[in-house]
């Protein structure tokens, strides 16, 4: 028999104490009558459509699916759509989130949070501000979460930050790399081994590990920035490559020096790649390298031209992902990065044409949806796994109430997502096909006691000297 629900308690509790009552593998759900934004080329958006999830996977997609035993779900109203990919953030850093919001620079940035609160940093305050920073992508639709993970002092850092991860239930990808500044054990990039044997010993498992690194060695010397020595750690692992504070004349140098070292490819992200020269751009293009895009984090903190570097990526056929990056300074969430991508390439385009007979070239809500998503996961390497709700894929994936107050009447799905809708509108999040947020709540969290934990460890961080 199957069980169904009212379309008026789409996400209720009793819908929720019925899927738990089933073992997770044998667990099937119908979806049932919503506008599913598939994010697939081939699918499409499906008026009306259902989708059915069986274990951990998408099973089917389209219109009047046979529900045989599954828990059904009337969805009528909402908007199915794949979870949000994060291609970077450092998520340590969130319990001192917006503690400098006007920050000037870079320079501001770096030595207030990488020179002065990182070193202080113990393995529980690793934890606390990782696992803070995924139950926050959760509540906000993000089901993919990499977290560059900068502040490796000791293995105990390390294992507490993929812990963190472990027990949010996130898709998470840890990125590892030692500290910028202050003392710590020089474990990285040799630890990386152990890791690896310890928590990412199988391919098929929500956690993934990849390398990470700096550009080039101005602000932290060699021993961070990219480069063959760590390029054949990554090799010898099997593990992707994310390199970060890729900008400026130096990274466009050394761009070309990895093309010509053969250590760029599909498997490398280039975050951020603002103020590349037009010679970096071609050669990322030609040797596939994925791009990751910050753009509250390139305007705000006003990285090089301050310009998120979507043009320049589009004009050599890369399609990047977006991320979030520092939570010191900017917004948690994937629809903050859409909606500023989209206004400021609109804004650049008009602008550029303006008093001419050309055609502004601007980017659309799906593509900025299509980064968020699909390319996304491409980025971190996940394509084939999560980014769109395709039968086979994980079920990775966000019911959104379309007729709430700010979103009704549905006459754009997309345009209503990348819009019009915030974490409030998300009533449901499955990760793996494992609820996340039902009824518009994290499931399995005990907030008073996270709060509590998460006061407890700034106030420690704040009035602890820097070491």
């Amino acid at each position: 028999m199957n069980a169904n629900v009212n379309a008026n308690t789409t996400t209720s509790a009793a819908a929720l104490d019925e899927l738990r009552r089933r073992p997770a593998d044998r667990r099937r759900i119908l979806f049932t009558g919503a506008t599913v934004v598939t994010m697939d080329p081939d699918l499409g958006v499906i008026d009306g459509g259902d989708l059915l999830v069986e274990g951990d996977t998408i099973a089917a997609v389209g219109r009047d699916l046979d529900a045989g035993d599954a828990v059904v779900v009337d969805a009528t109203g909402t908007i199915l759509t794949p979870g949000f990919v994060d291609t970077h953030r450092h998520a340590w850093e969130a319990q001192l989130r917006r503690i400098m919001p006007d920050v000037d620079d870079l320079g501001g940035y770096v030595m207030a949070t990488l020179a002065g609160y990182a070193t202080v940093y113990r393995p529980e305050d690793m934890y606390i501000g990782t696992r803070l920073a995924a139950l926050t992508a959760i509540d906000s639709g993000i089901t993919t979460m990499l977290d560059f993970s900068h502040n490796s002092r000791t293995r105990e850092h390390s294992d507490a930050a993929i812990e963190a991860l472990r027990d949010t239930g996130i898709r998470g990808v840890h990125a590892s790399m030692g500290p910028h500044f202050g003392d710590w054990d020089r474990q990285w990039p040799g630890d990386l081994t152990r890791i690896k044997d310890r928590y990412f010993s199988s391919d098929d498992q929500l956690l993934t590990l990849r390398l990470a690194a700096l550009a080039t060695d101005e602000i932290c010397g060699p021993a961070l920035a990219y480069g063959p020595e760590l390029d054949a750690v990554a090799a010898d692992l099997g593990i992707g490559v994310s390199v970060d504070a890729v900008f400026g004349a130096s990274s466009s140098e050394a761009v070309l020096r990895w093309a010509k070292d053969g250590i760029l490819s599909p498997d490398v992200t280039l975050i951020h790649a603002t103020g590349l020269t037009s010679e970096a751009w071609r050669t990322m293009g030609e040797t596939g390298t994925t791009v990751a895009l910050a753009p509250t984090s390139d305007a705000q903190i006003g990285l090089e031209t301050a310009i998120p570097a979507v043009d320049e990526a589009l004009s050599v056929g890369i399609r990047p992902g977006l991320s979030i990056d520092v939570e010191v300074a900017l917004a948690s969430d994937m629809f903050t990065q859409m909606r500023a991508l989209h206004a400021i390439q609109r804004m650049r385009a008009v602008n550029a044409a303006h008093g001419t007979d050309v055609q502004p070239s601007r980017i659309t809500t799906h593509d900025v949806l299509d980064f968020a998503t699909l390319q996304g996961a491409r980025t971190n390497g996940l394509a084939g796994v999560t980014g769109s709700l395709t039968p086979g894929k994980k079920a990775d994936l966000l019911v959104v109430q379309a007729e709430d107050l700010n979103n009704m009447p549905l006459n754009d799905p997309i345009g209503t997502l990348v819009l019009g809708s915030d974490a409030r509108n998300i009533s449901a999040v499955l990760i793996n096909g494992e609820p996340r947020k039902w009824n518009g709540q994290v499931l399995d969290v005990d907030l008073p006691a996270l709060r509590a934990q998460v006061h407890a460890s700034r106030e420690y961080v704040l009035n602890t000297p820097a070491a």
